[in-house]
């Protein structure tokens, strides 16, 4: 297979959330047009490293910060960016947990903002157990689904 020629980097850093019940915390999105259902976490700035980005995402989207149990998976292999066709995809993925039991509101639907809502998001918790594949959006998410199932150690 001929590689395109790409110089360009996308690295998103996420949090695998999970709570006691074995439920993983997801972020469902509408961006670029589309709704995505993803772990919660985000694009990696220039000037930071991962950890301080999951940090500041965290901030972001939760409004409260997460401890960082450990490192969980860091892409292995090629991974055109989802939505920019020119720019290769580097994901890394840490095991968290809240400091303080979650402050902002977790939805028990899919997509609980206005319809087409431009940087719409919610929050859900899925039991891991009865998550499939087909319910993320990114390739990469995907796979570490099935690297968590196969772990079997899913409560932090």
């Amino acid at each position: 297979m001929e590689k395109p020629e790409m110089t360009k980097y996308i690295i998103r850093v996420y949090a695998l959330i999970i709570n006691k019940k074995g439920q993983i915390l997801l972020s469902d999105e509408f961006v670029y047009g589309q709704n995505t259902t993803k772990f919660p976490g985000g694009g990696m700035e220039y000037g930071e490293g991962p950890l301080e980005c999951i940090q500041r995402e965290a901030m972001e989207e939760f409004g409260q910060e997460i401890e960082i149990s450990s490192h969980f998976y860091t892409t292995h292999f090629y991974q055109r960016a989802f939505f920019f066709e020119d720019h290769q995809l580097i994901s890394i993925y840490y095991r968290a947990h809240f400091k303080e039991p979650p402050r902002f509101r977790i939805s028990v639907r899919p997509f609980d903002f206005p319809p087409g809502l431009n940087g719409g998001q919610s929050f859900r918790w899925v039991k891991i157990s009865s998550l499939t594949e087909d319910r993320l959006t990114f390739p990469v998410d995907r796979y570490v689904l099935k690297l968590l199932k196969a772990a079997g150690d899913v409560i932090i």
